[in-house]
């Protein structure tokens, strides 16, 4: 303990608590449940994520082969508590379908979310309708996605009904509109010209 000397009155000056030092001195914990689909790229591209977990982040990292679930633990030297949950939202956003380049990015920025919805949850389709509001949203050979993502600066996962957006608070709201237009029956055409008033709108404002 320091002690400053302000105005002939000592206060005492305390040092930042390390995160081992938190908790009453217990290490924190994360578990990730990994999904049935995602255990073999899980298996091909372990490596990719332990390193910049157990190396950058210092957090302790294990694959749970039991209960089929990544576990994550904060160690004596892990420098911020913030790095544990970090890396626990990269590891789900790779579990949702990101690519391990992108979803890297949620260990080195602050500002960046992954944001999930249904279909259903924008309009009820089904059968054959829903084919093709699928087939609006990723357009031919993964054109429509890649424009949104494009022009968003977001990542975009269409897992059957289930969508994924990884960016920044304000784009991906753009981005979702985007889609939920696209699922609602808008041309693609219609929504290009729409997306690109609103990046010119964001380009100015940032």
């Amino acid at each position: 303990m320091a002690v400053d000397a302000a105005g002939g009155v000592e206060k005492p000056r305390f040092e930042a608590l390390m995160p081992s030092e938190m908790s009453g001195g217990r290490p924190q914990f994360r578990k990730v449940p990994v999904p049935q689909h995602r255990f073999a790229p899980l298996k091909k591209a372990w490596m990719d994520i332990y390193t910049p977990v157990y190396e950058h982040m210092k957090i302790d990292i294990r694959m749970n082969l039991k209960a089929r679930r990544v576990e994550l633990k904060t160690r004596q030297d892990t420098p911020d508590v913030s790095n544990l949950q970090k890396c626990a939202d990269f590891v789900h956003a790779f579990m949702l379908g990101f690519d391990i380049a992108d979803a890297v990015a949620l260990l080195r920025l602050d500002d960046l979310y992954v944001d999930s919805f249904e279909i259903k949850d924008v309009k009820t389709l089904r059968g054959e309708h829903l084919s093709r509001a699928i087939g609006r949203l990723s357009g031919k050979g993964g054109k429509t996605k890649y424009a949104i993502e494009n022009s968003t600066r977001t990542r975009i996962v269409i897992a059957d009904t289930k969508i994924h957006i990884l960016g920044s608070f304000v784009n991906i709201k753009v981005a979702r509109d985007s889609l939920c237009s696209l699922i609602l029956g808008s041309p693609a055409g219609k929504v290009y010209s729409k997306l690109r008033a609103v990046s010119a709108r964001l380009a100015e404002r940032y």
